[in-house]
């Protein structure tokens, strides 16, 4: 069965003509689609009885309901959602996971681009699962409009399970969805892209979007950028970098770097200074992340007087520089996490 949700009015026009309705009938269906956030065709009931019947007979909302939610101590929840992608010339069933983190006058949802990663981060748990297929707009999407803080939520965040611009005409689907006056409606500003640095499909974000960016850098020096993140043999960070130079981000949108900290590999004065010299001349923050242990990585978490060091060097660079609250660990849901433990059955 086909899905609705990911879909713009100009394509709905389409669909709708083909199931006999009106032109007009492709704006309705994306008022309820977006706006009223309506989860069966049979509640769009501004539609002909006809016209319901024909588009249900080929087309489905498209939201999947999570399977499984845990909460941690913190109040950190965790989403299951199963999911079906295309890997070649066939289906395959996988698992994602959204992660809804609230604060005092915050709900920031954690969405998934990819079912796994083809990225294989070292520490992370999403890239030891491999690449099992990008999720569609409406997989996406429906990981926002089904979580139970859907109405709640403020902000929007692609650091999920995989990386985003390597499914970029999906997420760029969704970010249109919602931003534009006939979707959400929402401002770019409440959006931030996480990426390792997938340099033209960064080009076309930066180009297209307003929206927040957060790059994923973890060790200054490139050759021991690489041990860790294979992704820097294709994309150096250094021309990352160079990329970013190119455009503003002294005004309301920000570019900030995720720092993942690890005892004895990126902790040392050495890497502060090296990080203050790449970062020098770009308007941008520094958010660093103490690592969280996951099985098949021998790093581990460097004490807090150490980053608080680490911290308090760049920052006398004048680069703002803040150590990131671990969120949701004792259910498996920080930074780094995401491995979709729970089995289909």
């Amino acid at each position: 069965m086909k899905k609705l949700l990911g879909h713009t009015p100009d394509s709905l026009k389409e669909i709708a003509a083909a199931c006999g309705l009106p032109a007009f009938a492709g704006k309705q269906i994306a008022q309820w689609l977006y706006q009223k956030k309506v989860r069966d065709i049979g509640g769009m009931t501004n539609l002909s009885k006809a016209g319901r019947e024909a588009l249900a007979a080929e087309y489905e909302v498209g939201i999947t309901p999570p399977s499984d939610c845990r909460q941690s101590s913190d109040g950190t929840r965790k989403y299951l959602f199963p999911v079906v992608c295309q890997v070649g010339n066939k289906e395959e069933r996988f698992n994602v996971e959204a992660v809804m983190i609230p604060e005092e006058d915050r709900r920031t949802l954690c969405i998934s681009s990819q079912a796994g990663c083809r990225m294989g981060c070292r520490f992370c748990a999403t890239g030891h699962l491999g690449f099992h297929g990008n999720l569609s707009a409406a997989d996406i999407l429906s990981q926002i409009i089904a979580v139970d803080e859907s109405d709640d939520l403020t902000n929007i965040v692609f650091m999920g399970m995989g990386e985003p611009l390597d499914n970029y005409d999906n997420v760029r689907r969704v970010i249109e969805v919602l931003t534009a006056p006939w979707g959400f409606g929402w401002s770019p500003k409440r959006i931030t892209l996480s990426t390792i640095g997938v340099i033209p499909k960064l080009e076309r974000f930066l180009a297209e979007t307003r929206c927040h960016l957060a790059v994923s850098l973890h060790n200054p020096f490139p050759d021991e950028r690489r041990d860790i993140m294979p992704v820097q043999k294709a994309f150096d960070i250094r021309d990352v970098i160079d990329l970013l130079h190119r455009y503003d981000f002294s005004g309301q949108r920000r570019v900030s770097f995720e720092y993942t900290m690890f005892s004895g590999l990126n902790d040392d004065k050495r890497h502060a200074d090296a990080l203050v010299r790449l970062l020098r001349g770009l308007e941008c923050r520094v958010n660093l992340i103490r690592f969280h242990r996951i099985p098949g990585f021998e790093g581990a978490p460097p004490s807090e007087g150490v980053m608080t060091v680490f911290r308090d060097r760049v920052a006398a660079s004048g680069i703002p520089c803040t150590i990131r609250a671990s969120r949701g660990e004792d259910i498996d849901a920080a930074c780094g996490m995401l491995a979709g433990k729970k089995q289909l059955p």
